[in-house]
Formats: C-alpha cells, sequence, structure tokens
C-alpha cells in the first residue's frame, strides 16, 4: 500500500465497490426469479380466454393467368429500381 494513501481512502473505495458488487447480485437474482415467475404465469391456462389452436389457417392459392402474371413482373422490376 503506498505511504501517501490512507486507510481511510481506501475504506472510500472499497465500500462502494463492495456495495455496486452487492446490488448487481441483487438485480441479477430479482431479475432472474422475476424471468421464471413469468414464464410460469405464460405456460399456465386462463380460464377466461379460450384454448388457441396450435396451427393456423390453411394457406389459400389462386392461379394467375399470364397477364397477372406480366404485370406483377412489371410492378416488381418498377418498385425493385428505386433500391
Amino acid at each position: 500500500m503506498p505511504q501517501q494513501v490512507s486507510t481511510l481512502m481506501w475504506i472510500g473505495v472499497a465500500v462502494p465497490a463492495a456495495l455496486t458488487v452487492a446490488c448487481l447480485i441483487g438485480l441479477a437474482r430479482i431479475r432472474r426469479a422475476t424471468r421464471l415467475e413469468t414464464a410460469r404465469q405464460q405456460s399456465a391456462p386462463r380460464p377466461g380466454l379460450p384454448l388457441q389452436r396450435g396451427t393456423g389457417p390453411g394457406r389459400e392459392f389462386v392461379e394467375l393467368t399470364s397477364e397477372e402474371r406480366d404485370a406483377f413482373a412489371g410492378l416488381v422490376r418498377r418498385l425493385g429500381n428505386g433500391r
């Protein structure tokens, strides 16, 4: 320990550093607990809401005529030139 640094100065550095580390550890624990609690709440079914289906609606497919395909290709080319 250097001669010009007093014990009170070392305490003045060590105490805030220790408090900072303790606060960071506490915040990490609170965050982890909150994240786990949120995950539990999201996985639990809610009584007021209907059950959701696992899949979306069926896909629709429309056959385009050759004129429609050409018009769409022209639109894509026109919009693509701006980029």
